[in-house]
């Protein structure tokens, strides 16, 4: 067909996310590896999977688990050797298997090369390389002091400032203090950065997600607006896609992807659906697609707000709408940085398979690139810890910390933790029922959950009814159908509280995706009961009817 000639492969890929370090541990130091990854290349391609996204494996001083990158062109020790990641791509590829990097270039480590050199002296030749700023000095009870330049609150928590006693002035970061962002305004340091990503690419990889990206541009650095008298407030609205970003964008495609055969991905925080043209039209896009994220932030997990299903239908069916006619969205519900959508959006307690399949089913046939993340083909839940310190985040713990010395309960700081922590998703992954699931014969970076035995590779591979071969026959649905590919998407039922169900249309082709997403039993009006029509995928034995079983999901051909 020729429009299968012409799109880009990506159009036509099922992506899948590794986080290395929990993925599979090879060696027995309890750190997953790059020959964890090679050893798992049968199961990825028996899966379906065409394109694999690596959470960084770049030599990093770990304050942020490998997004804090100390040399971006040598592999983390604990992770392999550069001939480990040439073998893995190279095996990769063998299979029909891409492979995308993890491309960290708002910041790097403070142990990098670059920022001990931009320290080193005001006078430094890599001054300016990093943005630093003279504090400000302030009167408090009848003294003079020195405050930083502005009260930016970090991303991570506490001031985004921080002071260097060698040369008296203070660095930016906006995430963790030991990642000062690089200084985008600075020509030498683009130059740089543009350099190593076109090492990476000529080494063969097939593209990047760009971490962070809607933050490298700053437009002024004056005081946010601080009305509550706080210490530091929340600065996003000076550092997250500011005017002028799409020229840094611009020139960063022109030098680097721009004529090559690959796949660029942006993580695209704060970026709305109307601005889609600049960031991933044909004409004037700067990436092959995004990821955006609003509908993860509809509820506040903190206060227990309850999910409302038409609020996530009407976001997701926006960002259909903004991509109808130009663009591709990445389509997920997990990465590392969120909790298990079982937990989020499902049912645990009663219909932990019926749930997991059914929140696949609802996002994966929608228009774009689906992301699988790690563990959650097999329906892994949130981490099943019974002590704060079990989990590693540090942003999480600090917040749990400081709401318990402000008063708040331990009990109910540890309930928030539980529920909001990015370590739900970075639990060692359960290959099997042997000790540490299966991950490492030694001591695991961090806690396997002690649900493994029950929820694992193992036990649902090859069967029919898991979860995992669930995945499997979707994978091989969506890949076999241009109108589940390329198609229209109409949203029906938009109303319902309970029903998120849509067409997939293209010439005379048209499927019918309909999922319960709740415990109820829910009955479908008249013109939606295609009893007569043929069944593709259910994750219930029984033909539809018009009456919905709890958590009920299915594909029809109409």
């Amino acid at each position: 067909m020729k429009q299968e000639q012409k799109v880009p492969w990506w159009k036509r890929a099922v992506a899948y996310q590794i986080y290395p370090r929990s993925f599979l541990d090879t060696n027995g130091d309890g750190v997953g590896d790059l020959r964890g990854i090679i050893k798992k290349l049968d199961y990825l391609s028996y899966l379906g999977i065409d394109l694999i996204w690596i959470c960084p494996i770049y030599d990093s001083a770990n304050d942020d688990n490998g997004y804090d990158i100390r040399d971006y062109e040598k592999i983390q020790a604990e992770y392999g050797t550069m001939e480990d990641f040439d073998e893995l791509l190279c095996k990769a590829h063998e299979k029909g298997i891409r492979i995308i990097m993890d491309l960290v270039i708002n910041h790097t480590s403070d142990e990098h090369a670059w920022f001990i050199e931009s320290k080193s002296a005001k006078d430094s030749k890599k001054r300016d390389w990093y943005i630093w700023k003279d504090g400000k000095t302030i009167e408090k009870s009848g003294e003079m002091v020195q405050k930083e330049p502005n009260n930016w609150e970090s991303i991570f928590g506490k001031s985004a400032w921080k002071y260097d006693e060698t040369t008296g002035q203070y660095f930016l970061h906006v995430f963790s203090e030991k990642m000062p962002d690089i200084n985008w305004e600075c020509k030498e340091a683009k130059e740089e950065v543009f350099r190593m990503v076109n090492w990476w690419l000529d080494k063969g990889i097939d593209g990047f997600r760009i971490d962070a990206i809607s933050h490298i541009k700053k437009n002024d650095f004056t005081d946010m607006p601080n009305p509550k008298h706080l210490d530091y407030v929340s600065s996003f609205d000076k550092h997250m896609n500011q005017p002028g970003i799409q020229d840094l964008l611009q020139e960063l495609k022109e030098k680097t992807f721009e004529g090559r055969d690959v796949f660029t991905i942006a993580e695209a925080s704060g970026v709305s659906f109307n601005e889609m043209s600049e960031w991933i039209s044909t004409r004037e896009g700067k990436f092959s697609s995004i990821f955006q994220f609003e509908h993860q932030h509809l509820w506040s997990d903190v206060e227990d707000e309850a999910f409302d299903l038409r609020k996530l239908k009407q976001v997701l069916s926006k960002w259909q709408e903004a991509v109808k006619e130009d663009g591709w969205i990445a389509l997920f519900l997990e990465n590392h940085d969120l909790v298990r959508c079982v937990n989020r959006f499902g049912n645990t307690a009663s219909y932990w398979n019926e749930s997991a399949k059914a929140l696949a089913l609802m996002y994966f046939m929608q228009k774009g690139i689906p992301f699988i993340y790690q563990g959650q083909e097999i329906g892994m839940v949130n981490a099943d810890y019974e002590s704060p310190y079990d989990f590693n985040d540090t942003p999480s713990i600090f917040a749990y910390e400081n709401r318990v010395e402000h008063g708040m309960g331990k009990s109910r700081s540890f309930k928030i933790l539980k529920q909001t922590t990015r370590d739900n998703s970075r639990t060692p992954m359960q290959w099997d029922e042997t000790k540490n699931a299966g991950f490492s014969t030694g001591n695991p970076w961090m806690k396997v959950n002690r649900n493994y035995a029950s929820i694992n590779v193992k036990s649902q591979i090859g069967k029919e009814d898991s979860i995992l071969e669930f995945y499997r026959k979707m994978i091989h649905l969506k890949k076999s159908s241009n109108a589940l590919l390329y198609g229209d998407y109409k949203l029906v039922m938009e109303n319902s509280r309970d029903i998120f169900a849509y067409e997939r249309s293209l010439c005379d082709e048209t499927y019918f995706i309909c999922t319960n997403l709740s415990e109820n039993l829910v009955k479908l009006s008249d013109e939606y009961v295609f009893t007569d029509k043929e069944m593709i995928l259910s994750n219930y034995k029984s033909k539809p009817e018009r009456i919905l079983k709890p958590y009920e999901a299915y594909v029809l051909k109409l």
